[in-house]
This record gives C-alpha cells, sequence and structure tokens, in this order.
C-alpha cells in the first residue's frame, strides 16, 4: 500500500491510517516541533474559523510535538468536539480532508532550518498576530484622505448617532463616549430590532445626516437591517468593519476597515480599536474650534472637581 513514511509512522493517502510503530511524540522543543508549530501557524493566520474550529487550532498549537501523530479521533475527544469537526477545520484551512492536513504537518519538518520568528510561544504567538494586524491599519493609513472625509461628515451631523450591536457595541460606546467631549449630540444606540429603528428616525428627525456603524465579526442580521433602515430614512452610513468586501459593505456610503485576530477564543480587536481612536481624533480636529475647546473645559472642570485619582 502506498504511503508517506515520517518517523516510523505510516499515512496512507485514501485513510490517513497510522502504524504505532515510534514514539507518539516529538522531543518537545526539538526543531521538528518548532517547525510543525510554524507551519500551523502560517496555515491558522488569515483564515476565518467558527469557536469549535479555533479550539482545534488552539490544542494543536499548543502540542506541537504532537499534532503530527494525532488522528481526527484523538483531536475531537481532546477539544470536547466532533469527529466531523476536526474535518471541517481541515475544510477551512483549505485541504481535502483530515490526512492531507496531517500530511502537509509533517512535511513541514523536512522544510529545513527554522527561522527565528517560531521560537515564540502559542500565547506570544497570538499577541503577535495582533502587532501583525497593526501594521497592517497603519500601512492602511497611509493615505487618508477617506478617513478624513468620513470624520468630516460625522463632525457636520447633528446628532450623530452611532450604531454597534452584540460584540461591537462596546467600540461603539468608546466612540461615542469620547466623541461627546466635544461633539454636542452624540447618540449611542446598542438595541436592535425596532428600537433601533425608532432611535435611527428620530435622529434624521433632528437633523441628523450620518450614521456610524460598527460592525465586527461575527456580523449580526439585525446591524444589516439597521443599516438598511437607516438608508431608507434618509441617512448615509460610515462603517467601521474587518472587510471591505463583507456582508455589511454594501450597506455603507463610506467604509474604514481594520483587521481582527481570530487567533484567540473570542475575535481580538486591537486595530479596530485603535481605529477608533484614530476616527474620534480626525473627527474632533473636523469640529469648529468653539467646540473642540469643550475638551479643556472638561478638562478643568475635572481638576476643580478633583474626578480622577492623581498619577
Amino acid at each position: 500500500m502506498g504511503g508517506t513514511v515520517v518517523r516510523g509512522v505510516t499515512s496512507t493517502a485514501a485513510g490517513g491510517g497510522e502504524r504505532a510503530d515510534a514514539p507518539a511524540r516529538l522531543p518537545e522543543g526539538s526543531e521538528d516541533a518548532s517547525r510543525v508549530a510554524a507551519r500551523l501557524r502560517e496555515l491558522i493566520e488569515g483564515h476565518r474559523l467558527s469557536p469549535a474550529q479555533r479550539r482545534i487550532a488552539r490544542h494543536l498549537l499548543g502540542r506541537p510535538h504532537e499534532a503530527v501523530f494525532l488522528s481526527s479521533v484523538d483531536i475531537a475527544v481532546a477539544t470536547g468536539t466532533s469527529q466531523p469537526s476536526v474535518t471541517r477545520f481541515a475544510f477551512a484551512l483549505g485541504f481535502s480532508g483530515f490526512p492531507e492536513f496531517r500530511d502537509d504537518l509533517r512535511a513541514a519538518m523536512h522544510d529545513g532550518p527554522v527561522a527565528a520568528a517560531t521560537e515564540l510561544g502559542p500565547v506570544q504567538a497570538m499577541v503577535d498576530s495582533e502587532i501583525r494586524n497593526l501594521e497592517l491599519l497603519r500601512d492602511s493609513l497611509g493615505d487618508t484622505r477617506r478617513l478624513h472625509e468620513l470624520a468630516g461628515a460625522l463632525a457636520a451631523s447633528r446628532p450623530l448617532p452611532v450604531v454597534g450591536l452584540r460584540v461591537s457595541a462596546p467600540l461603539a460606546h468608546l466612540f461615542g463616549y469620547l466623541a461627546a467631549k466635544a461633539h454636542p449630540d452624540v447618540r449611542v444606540l446598542d438595541a436592535p430590532g425596532s428600537a433601533l429603528e425608532d432611535g435611527l428616525s428620530r435622529a434624521r428627525d433632528a437633523g441628523a445626516q450620518w450614521v456610524l456603524a460598527f460592525g465586527l465579526p461575527r456580523y449580526p442580521r439585525e446591524l444589516r437591517d439597521g443599516l438598511v433602515w437607516a438608508r431608507k430614512a434618509g441617512l448615509r452610513v460610515g462603517l467601521v468593519t474587518d472587510n471591505a468586501a463583507g456582508a455589511l459593505a454594501e450597506h455603507a456610503d463610506a467604509v474604514l476597515t481594520a483587521p481582527v485576530s481570530s487567533r484567540f477564543a473570542f475575535d481580538s480587536q486591537a486595530a479596530p480599536s485603535v481605529l477608533c481612536a484614530v476616527l474620534v481624533h480626525a473627527m474632533i480636529d473636523a469640529l469648529p474650534v468653539r467646540e473642540q475647546a469643550a475638551i479643556e473645559h472638561f478638562e478643568s472642570s475635572a481638576v476643580r472637581r478633583r474626578l480622577f485619582l492623581p498619577d
């Protein structure tokens, strides 16, 4: 029977079966284990994984010395998922099935010297993925025309509704909290359905021209419906999201993007948080000087009232 032999373990092309005639692990910290870890990180980076698939990814990243010897059943049992979930994990990474995925990891052991970056531990690699996202955001802001055009439009909208549902709600509240220090009428809307429609309609009736929405994965259906409603009500839509071609972008008039990391149990939003701060900064710059002065007035009042503890 044809197959690929790796250190005494035989993988068949059809079923990926194994013959346990060698230790079922590599030495921890070995060059081979480091190569496997590097290949795992390379495969996972940039793919959107489901919560179950993320558990599988974390399990393998934490055990690169075992990963090339594990069966789909082994992984399913260890992660509390199912064998089909492990197969779907392999599909999500671009393989035809789990045996092909595992063979790819085994091939990585012969790919030459491991780069210094692969010395990172699993948690460090998660943080490193966010550093790369921040670098991507930095590079995307080399041309700030779209940023300043949207910031100017938001500054001029009175009132300014800001929408965020589910996981995006904290960013909407952060933007609203900071923007309200200078903008005279910011309204944060975080309730879906008819309550969101009512809030958007009242803002439009009060003179609003734009709404700013935060739409990060996973995208709520209610947010899409809210953006559709906003445009029907006559509002233009600014959107902060992770993908300019994503499910929400077609319902927006202006889109700013920042990547999220799916390496953690839940998406990490370091880059969108920075983009949120950048957009607030640009919007305040676009406000009239008398309104920008409200920030200084607040700081003076905070000192008088001793709102904050000394540094």
